[in-house]
């Protein structure tokens, strides 16, 4: 199933605006091949960077460079030769006496923090970027009918979506999982156990969309706080885990840990062995599960373009998402329960009087849409994902 991704439009646009586009996104989310259609479309040179052949072509990169001047070069795999970036800096820079500095380079890579900051020190002010998420609800629902369910299970890797069985979607994210343990984290930071990091990663799927415990995590493998918070970062930082902040009030009693979340139902459901639809339902972390994908569809809407985080009160009292959206357009509080029926409850009442967003939704698994107080409706996630689409966008 070919597919057109949203994206695809976004990296056209920042290519008319910027010298340089970076587009960031996970391993095997789909960015060499948006990459490749770009370059036919436009006549591009592309070099991967995990291939040695390319590699040597860039023995002297700024001669090779020079040479393209007037065609977008697109460089995969761009952490391979951070070198590159001081020299991407100088022939932008060369470019500008002729005004030919739009849309010079695309850049892409698999992780969020070790690239950003090696481009921002040498490209800063040239530079846009671009982030290439899983499949979402969105751009499935263009193609499929009732893909809500499989979408849920797989998640959004399209190589685990368009599998041809979930025992074959399992596969591939249990060898997309090993990937990441065996050569990608170890690129990134070096020598890490990957057993120990394996049962970490673990763990944090057992506690789907809990608060960040540092000591009772160390505890359970045997290490110490600073380290737990290293592998925290790493797996953040490789946009394979969500790290959600409290929301910034004054209120006493709120928890002020993050939460944290596998950012793709599916790789969750992998790291915990869940193969089908029925197995997922009957398990205990299916409320969690669920939470995490409503998150992350909601979340795909608005890029970058709003603060995100949540409430929670030591007395439990909870806010699962919270959306402080641009353009004056207010604070949304964004409860989510695996249920077919909602009720009222004290415990929101409680975080909305702290919170005091300017509309409350509850997203939960049926279609029907309805309030269960004056300020509070019940809602499905394809109808709110359609609403916050619409009031974004204007």
């Amino acid at each position: 199933m070919l597919m057109n991704r949203k994206t695809r439009d976004l990296l056209k646009k920042a290519l008319d605006r910027q010298a340089v586009v970076a587009l960031i996104g996970p391993r095997q989310v789909g960015k060499t091949t948006l990459a490749l259609e770009v370059c036919q479309e436009l006549g591009a040179l592309y070099l991967d960077l995990e291939v040695s052949a390319d590699r040597h072509k860039l023995l002297y990169p700024a001669l090779l460079l020079s040479q393209y001047q007037d065609r977008l070069v697109i460089l995969d795999e761009i952490h391979r030769m951070p070198e590159l970036f001081p020299i991407l800096r100088g022939l932008i820079d060369q470019a500008k006496k002729t005004g030919n500095t739009k849309g010079r380079y695309l850049i892409l890579g698999s992780a969020s923090m070790d690239l950003l900051k090696q481009a921002n020190e040498s490209l800063a002010g040239r530079i846009e970027y671009v982030y290439l998420t899983p499949f979402h609800m969105a751009e499935i629902a263009a193609y499929a009918e009732n893909y809500y369910s499989k979408l849920w299970l797989r998640g959004g890797f399209p190589g685990s979506y368009l599998a041809h069985s979930d025992q074959d979607s399992l596969v591939f994210r249990k060898n997309l999982i090993r990937t990441y343990l065996e050569q990608d984290i170890l690129q990134f930071r070096g020598r890490i156990p990957v057993a120990t990091l394996e049962r970490f990663w673990t763990l944090l799927a057992h506690n789907q969309g809990g608060l960040l415990n540092a000591s009772r995590l160390a505890a359970s493998l045997a290490l110490c706080g600073p380290t737990i918070s290293k592998y925290v970062g790493l797996l953040v930082d490789l946009l394979l885990v969500r790290r959600l902040q409290p929301f910034a009030t004054l209120a006493k009693r709120q928890v002020k840990a993050p939460k944290l979340y596998i950012r793709d139902s599916g790789l969750l459901h992998a790291l915990l062995g869940l193969a089908t639809y029925h197995e997922l339902a009957s398990h205990p972390i299916v409320g969690g599960s669920f939470e995490g994908f409503v998150i992350e569809n909601l979340v795909s809407v608005l890029s970058d373009r709003c603060h995100t985080s949540f409430y929670r009160s030591s007395g439990g009292a909870e806010i699962a998402l919270i959306l402080e959206l641009p353009k004056g357009l207010g604070i949304w509080a964004i409860d989510i329960k695996h249920s077919l029926a909602v009720r009222p409850s004290k415990s929101l009442s409680y975080a909305l009087q702290v919170v005091k967003p300017d509309r409350c939704f509850v997203v939960y698994a049926g279609k029907e849409r309805y309030k269960i107080a004056k300020n509070i409706e019940v809602i499905s996630l394809e109808a709110l994902r359609t609403i916050l689409q619409y009031t974004i966008d204007g």
